[in-house]
């Protein structure tokens, strides 16, 4: 038994209310002694408890952490976030999330961490992630579908990242294909996708998402400036990343059971209707070519169409995308 999980469901379940040291001994199946001493961890980790003699103890505030307790208590979800793996600092979660994987970590295990030192984005690209600034996390999933049905996950946790925006936030987020997140045209998610597979099966896949969440002008580098925001500049408060997560766990679940159950069509329609890269003319980049025209919509297998000056239409798989106006 996790004994700093259950003193903090308990909590949770009477907010604001004391909770007598005995009655969490018989909660947590322990000695009073050794409730004390949990408490007294969770205060070196910012929580703070009131405590009054023959009262108990009465949890004041909690701090804006992503640790497993914070993510996992109350959580309304069945198998996303439902085993979490929080850490202080590392290289990227993608890293440990592969490891994870490899070593048979179930689906829906949640790796996070509160700073990456080498976090990075499709194409090998760096990605900032400044300590307690943000939500950096990656996903294990084992989906039953065929190999080539893979990249549809990484349009599936855009539509949950922007619906998870929408009710955390109240903002509207619009979706540049394939992996960013933007609000008023800049950049404050990307999500990276990556696989473990043998010629006919998908092993498992690593959802990479990055989320500049709390992050303040001031953190970007100079570079990034004009071309990332963050839920906090947007909205202009704080925002809980703890409570975030546990949305975002819940959305993604919700879309993915629909997505093995129902297929793709469904989740094309939610990502057309937030997409801000349909209907503008694009500079597509490949390894092979560059291609110019018009963005017109996501192929049932969730390849971007593109239509060019001479009425033809192109399939395109994965490419930096350069956006103009509107035609």
């Amino acid at each position: 038994m996790n004994i700093k999980l259950e003193i903090l469901k308990a909590f949770r379940a009477q907010p604001d209310q004391f909770i007598s040291g005995e009655r969490l001994s018989e909660l947590c199946n322990c000695s009073r002694t050794a409730v004390w001493k949990h408490i007294e961890e969770l205060r070196q980790e910012g929580y703070q408890f009131e405590a009054v003699r023959r009262s108990g103890y009465r949890l004041v505030s909690a701090p804006d952490r992503i640790t497993a307790e914070e993510i996992t208590v109350g959580l309304a979800t069945e198998v996303i976030g439902q085993t979490v793996r929080a850490y202080d600092t590392v290289e990227s979660t993608q890293i440990l999330a592969h490891q994870a994987a490899a070593q048979g970590a179930p689906e829906g295990t949640v790796v996070l961490a509160e700073q990456q030192t080498g976090g990075k984005g499709r194409l090998g690209r760096s990605w900032h992630s400044p300590k307690h600034a943000g939500v950096w996390m990656s996903l294990v999933l084992r989906p039953d579908i065929p190999l080539p049905r893979a990249p549809q996950i990484t349009l599936l946790t855009a539509v949950a990242m922007v619906k998870t925006i929408k009710r955390e936030t109240g903002l509207d987020a619009d979706i540049k294909w394939p992996n960013d997140i933007l609000l008023n045209g800049k950049k404050m998610c990307g999500i990276l996708t990556e696989l473990q597979a043998e010629s006919d099966r998908i092993n498992y896949l690593i959802v990479g998402i990055g989320v500049n969440v709390n992050t303040r002008a001031e953190d970007f580098p100079p570079e990034l400036r004009a071309l990332a925001t963050s839920l906090r500049l947007e909205s202009g408060r704080l925002i809980r990343r703890a409570a975030f997560i546990q949305t975002f766990c819940v959305q993604f679940e919700q879309l993915y059971q629909e997505y093995l159950q129902r297929g793709f069509a469904p989740i094309r329609a939610r990502w057309e209707a937030s997409a801000v890269t349909l209907g503008r003319q694009v500079t597509v980049r490949t390894s092979k070519e560059t291609l110019h025209g018009r963005a017109v919509g996501l192929d049932a297998d969730g390849s971007l169409i593109v239509e060019d000056a001479a009425g033809v239409r192109h399939k395109v798989y994965s490419a930096d995308i350069e956006q103009g106006a509107i035609s």
